[in-house]
């Protein structure tokens, strides 16, 4: 599927995404893996529980078109933000892995009324110079996918993340960690889940920085009582 929006300070966007199931509306935000390595996850959250799950590719990767204005994750989550509206989708989860969840933790602090509840999974994007992320992007990506990430995202860590987290009324947030990550350790995670008030977090333990491919049916039990507690439904 694919919408056309018109984002301010942006312009003209194409987003592709899939769609599956029916029911509570979730927006699932993939990281550096691609689509693919959060969509089989999607499809079981879909399959198994009452939900419509929609996920999009983040323009400029797989082969998408990415305009010229569109150089960072906070220009990614206003362009998602407008695809929430352009949809007319309410009472939204935002899910979000590494980058995606990023991205989520970007929604989140512009108030929108649209979204009831942000899980970030693994998120990078916070400055912690005692837990730095890995350099993931550490020299020249070969593909254009690759590049697409590293302009996005750079060194996984933006200085003033925290302080814009810490001074929003975000939405009911649950983080979730894998205990054994090796992109962004576990106190990395509770910096984050620190930074948000009201933040809940959960350890997966003998899990990676990877939960919707390394333990699908633990992220769904750990995730989805989160997302009807919060339903505004």
């Amino acid at each position: 599927m694919k919408e056309t929006l018109v984002v301010d300070g942006i312009g003209r966007v194409d987003v592709q995404f899939s769609q599956h199931g029916r029911g509570r509306p979730i927006l699932l935000l993939h990281g550096g893996g691609g689509p693919g390595s959060v969509l089989p996850w999607g499809e079981l959250l879909a399959r198994e529980r009452h939900a419509s799950v929609m996920t999009p590719t983040h323009p400029g990767l797989v082969g998408t078109h990415r305009p010229e204005t569109l150089t960072d994750v906070r220009g990614l989550a206003r362009v998602y933000a407008a695809l929430l509206e352009q949809l007319d989708l309410q009472d939204v989860a935002v899910v979000g892995h590494s980058i995606g969840g990023w991205i989520a933790a970007e929604i989140g602090i512009a108030p929108h009324e649209r979204v009831s509840s942000l899980v970030l999974v693994d998120a990078v994007g916070l400055e912690d110079r005692d837990h730095p992320a890995a350099d993931v992007f550490s020299g020249e990506p070969r593909s254009e996918s690759g590049r697409a990430l590293k302009m996005y995202a750079g060194n996984l860590m933006e200085p003033t993340l925290r302080r814009r987290l810490s001074a929003s009324k975000m939405p009911p947030t649950l983080v979730v960690w894998g205990d054994d990550d090796d992109v962004v350790d576990r106190e990395y995670g509770r910096a984050y889940t620190n930074a948000i008030a009201g933040a809940e977090l959960k350890v997966l333990r003998g899990v990676g920085h990877a939960p919707p491919f390394e333990a699908p049916e633990l992220l769904s039990e750990v995730v989805w009582p989160f997302l009807v507690k919060h339903s505004r439904v």
